[in-house]
Parts: C-alpha cells; sequence; structure tokens
C-alpha cells in the first residue's frame, strides 16, 4: 500500500530546522565565530542533511516519512528550549525587566498586565533584532533554500550575526569574567570568543544595563513620593497612604512627556550603541 502523504510536512521540517539552527549556537561547540566556512557544493550532503532527510523520508531515503503525531511530538520538545534562547540570546532580557520597573515605578501593581508587558517586549525584541534575522535570512536561510549550503554551513553561517550582536551589547569587563573563570586566556578578535563564554557575560551586561535603566526612570517618581510624603506629613494626615495620592500624580506626569514612546524609543535607541 502506497503510504499517504502527511499533512504538514514541509512546515514541520521547515521549523525543525530552524529550531534546529538556534539549538545549535545555543549548545553546540562555540567555533560559530570563526571565519566564515566556504559554500559547500550542491548536492553534497553532510550529516546533518542526511538526518533532515531521514525524518522526512526523503525520496532518495528510501524509508517512510514520520507520522504527523511523531513530527508535532518532536517539534514540541525542540520547542521547549526556545524561551530560553529567548531570554538569553535576544534583547528581551532589558526590555522586559525595564518595563517591569517601569510598572513598579508608577505604583501600579497588574496594569499594564503581564500579557501586555511581555507581547510589548517580543514586538520590541523583533524590531531590536531584525537586522541581525535579516542578515541570518540572507547569509544562511536562503542559501540553504536555494541548494547552495549543507545544514552544517547554514547552521555556521546563521550564528555569525547572533554572535557579533551579543559581542556588541557586551560588557568587556564581563566578557574578561567569564574567561578567568573558564580559564580560556585572551581571544585575538571577537569573533574567536566562544559561546561557553559570551552567553553568560551577555546575560550579566544584560541585567546590569536593565537596571541601570530602571535606577534612571524610578528617581522622578520617587521626587514625587516624596513631596507627596511630606505634604501629607505637614498636615497631619499620618494615616493616609502617600501611595494613593502620589500615583495620580505619577501617571500625569508620564503622560505629559508621552511616556510610552519615550520609554519605547529609549529602549530601542540603547541597543544600536
Amino acid at each position: 500500500m502506497v503510504p499517504l502523504p502527511v499533512p504538514g510536512r514541509n512546515w514541520t521540517k521547515l521549523l525543525l530546522i530552524l529550531v534546529a539552527i538556534v539549538l545549535f549556537a545555543a549548545v553546540a561547540a562555540p567555533a560559530f565565530a570563526q571565519a566564515p566556512v566556504p559554500a559547500a557544493t550542491p548536492g553534497v550532503g553532510d550529516a546533518l542533511d542526511r538526518a533532515f532527510t531521514d525524518i522526512g523520508g526523503g525520496a532518495n531515503g528510501g524509508k517512510a516519512p514520520l507520522t504527523l503525531s511523531l513530527q508535532i511530538l518532536i517539534i514540541m520538545g525542540l520547542l521547549t528550549v526556545l524561551p530560553g534562547i529567548l531570554l538569553m540570546m535576544t534583547s528581551f532580557t532589558r526590555i522586559i525587566i525595564v518595563l517591569a520597573i517601569l510598572r513598579q515605578a508608577l505604583g501600579l501593581q497588574q496594569t499594564p498586565p503581564n500579557q501586555v508587558l511581555i507581547g510589548l517586549s517580543l514586538f520590541l525584541s523583533l524590531f531590536v533584532m531584525a537586522p541581525t534575522i535579516n542578515q541570518v535570512n540572507q547569509a544562511a536561510i536562503q542559501p540553504y533554500a536555494a541548494g547552495k549550503l549543507g545544514a552544517t554551513d547554514m547552521i555556521a553561517t546563521a550564528g555569525q550575526p547572533l554572535h557579533a550582536f551579543m559581542v556588541k551589547q557586551t560588557r568587556m569587563k564581563d566578557l574578561k569574567l567569564f574567561a578567568d573563570l573558564a580559564k580560556t586566556g585572551r581571544f585575538a578578535r571577537p569573533a574567536d570568543i566562544p559561546y561557553t563564554v559570551l552567553l553568560p557575560a551577555f546575560v550579566t551586561s544584560e541585567l546590569k544595563t536593565a537596571f541601570q535603566i530602571g535606577f534612571l526612570i524610578f528617581l522622578p517618581f520617587l521626587v514625587i513620593d516624596l513631596v507627596v510624603a511630606t505634604v501629607l506629613m505637614s498636615l497631619g494626615m499620618a494615616m493616609l497612604s502617600p501611595t494613593i495620592i502620589s500615583m495620580p500624580f505619577k501617571l500625569l506626569l508620564f503622560v505629559l512627556v508621552d511616556g510610552w514612546a519615550m520609554m519605547m524609543g529609549s529602549l530601542a535607541a540603547s541597543f544600536a550603541s
């Protein structure tokens, strides 16, 4: 009996390839950022090419394709690593922390709700990462789709723009700290920094930058809280919560200075330096 074609096989194979790219970038050998890898001869497969062919049940593989349920199971298992990659290798960490500190500075507990803050952070991260994503698409995804690169070469080439982005946003002090801990010595050029050193240094730098921005955000709202608390104490209203009185003034100040547009623009511009 001829096996029926499995619906959704093409998109599942594509999703498996994309997940493999980011997973390999996160945990594989740190040789991503070495000199550019020469393009492979079209039609010449490597280990990953054969693996993807086996998974998809290619015509030359001679194997029946995996059932849709097994493909979905594999994809769902690989998707468990994507939140960590999103947090650790993009601009998402800095943005979500700054927005959370802003909400706390305004004195608001659940407004905007967590879903709104995460959505804002996600789409602003996509905006910030758009040039890097375009470089990955042009240098790796499109040549691989055209048969000009093998899977291994595609993954190595796709990791270079992401590596360059993280190096640009990482402090040299943090890089030196983790390089000394790993006893890797000095690196001749930024492209030689392995991911085992770059990832923790990048996350540490992002946390430090986010808290520095959060401190600057807190200052004007802290002044309002102090003024309101002083006025209430002078009027003998010690039992009245200063937070209730100061919140409208903080919201008014934030609206008058067009705070959301200023915040989004400042966060996006902070990655351009």
